[in-house]
């Protein structure tokens, strides 16, 4: 059963220079002909893959609130009109500080969005001018107070850390300013270098002074303690919420669910089929024109792909893999399909085994990476 869709806005009014997402300048492109063509996206797949209800919807880029007032109320109709919703739905955009005018949130709320995440970074201006933002701190304390005047109670930001000449101390001004916004849900991420961004080509000239690992692993410590210490469950590696505010979209992807994409270079994963479409925004338009799906690429997962992808995905999250529901699952036991694997990082303190649960260490969440490598070819 599918139970999640995606759906991506590539436009940017301002590209950030650390962003490797699948995004184009807003000015001059066809953003109308685009919304015309993820609506006839969404009633091709639904035809050919048809689901009962969804239980998330989320809506990512670029930067879905770039589309004007009409645009965005027209998208909204269009997600409302093609994709059947189950009552306790979670519906979530994305969005810039900033970009959010009072008519736009009207237009969400009234369209049934009820979660909004807001791409913050840091509290600190100097910063945010440094990685390419356009928002300032000032924009974040507006944008929220109007929303939770709008009646938006589930509200998301993210964070970045481990910045270009970003300090300990920059950080955790950064988290102070955080939790004093009444908000029920926090990602935060380390910034990682990725080709064809500003940065990277920085870095290869020797021109991004970063932190480096050892305060990288002292900032993401620091935020833990204090995401604990402000009554936040670390539920996921980056992800923290009050209880019962969880992302439930996320959660399919590192539960190894199927979920919908729908737009340019949009992925999904349906029926054991992982897909990805067309990143560029005309060729996306013109095989939707054409009357075929914008695939760019299909990978059927074969269940050995999927028993090491309900690992890695799954120990993400903080309660880890149910070894009962991999069974249920697959017909194996991961005990014994990953016995090498498991013992040898039990031995390390990355991970632990417990009553039914596979789990990483508070020690293992600094080395997520090495561990999930560690059930990649295996079976």
């Amino acid at each position: 059963m599918i139970k999640a869709a995606y759906l991506h806005i590539p436009f940017c009014e301002h590209i950030c220079h650390y962003c490797d997402f699948n995004k184009v300048f807003l000015k001059g492109q066809p953003v109308n002909d685009y919304l015309q063509a993820v609506d006839q996206e969404m009633k091709m797949t639904l035809s050919e893959y048809p689901t009962d209800q969804l239980e998330t919807i989320f809506v990512g880029g670029g930067t879905p609130t770039s589309l004007n007032e009409l645009q965005l109320e027209q998208f909204c109709v269009s997600i409302n009109r093609n994709l059947p919703k189950s009552a306790n739905l979670e519906f979530t955009f994305e969005a810039n500080p900033g970009d959010l005018s009072t008519d736009k949130l009207q237009i969400l709320k009234d369209a049934g969005v009820n979660r909004i995440s807001l791409g913050v970074q840091t509290f600190n201006d100097d910063l945010l001018k440094k990685i390419g933002r356009v928002h300032r701190a000032k924009d974040v304390y507006q944008t929220i107070e109007r929303a939770k005047a709008i009646g938006f109670e589930n509200i998301s930001i993210d964070l970045i850390f481990s910045l270009p000449t970003q300090t300990v101390t920059d950080f955790q001004e950064t988290l102070a300013e955080a939790f004093t916004l009444d908000i029920t849900h926090y990602s935060a991420y380390s910034l990682i270098i990725e080709p064809k961004t500003v940065f990277y080509n920085l870095l290869k000239k020797g021109k991004l002074p970063t932190p480096g690992e050892d305060i990288e692993a002292q900032m993401y410590e620091i935020l833990m303690e204090e995401m604990e210490k402000h009554s936040f469950t670390q539920y996921e590696i980056s992800n923290f919420s009050k209880p019962g505010f969880e992302s439930r979209h996320n959660l399919t992807y590192w539960n190894n669910e199927y979920y919908y994409g729908f737009g340019a270079g949009a992925h999904s994963y349906v029926n054991g089929i992982r897909r990805s479409n067309s990143g560029p925004v005309k060729k996306y338009i013109d095989q939707i024109n054409s009357g075929i799906l914008p695939v760019f690429e299909a990978h059927e997962a074969t269940k050995a792909e999927q028993m090491e992808e309900e690992m890695f995905l799954g120990l993400r999250k903080t309660e880890g893999v149910s070894i009962s529901h991999f069974i249920k699952k697959f017909a194996h036991d991961p005990q014994e399909l990953f016995k090498n694997e498991i013992s040898d990082l039990v031995s390390k303190q990355w991970i632990e085994v417990k009553k039914d649960n596979i789990y990483l260490t508070t020690q293992g969440r600094f080395l997520g990476n090495e561990v999930f490598q560690s059930f990649l070819g295996i079976v």
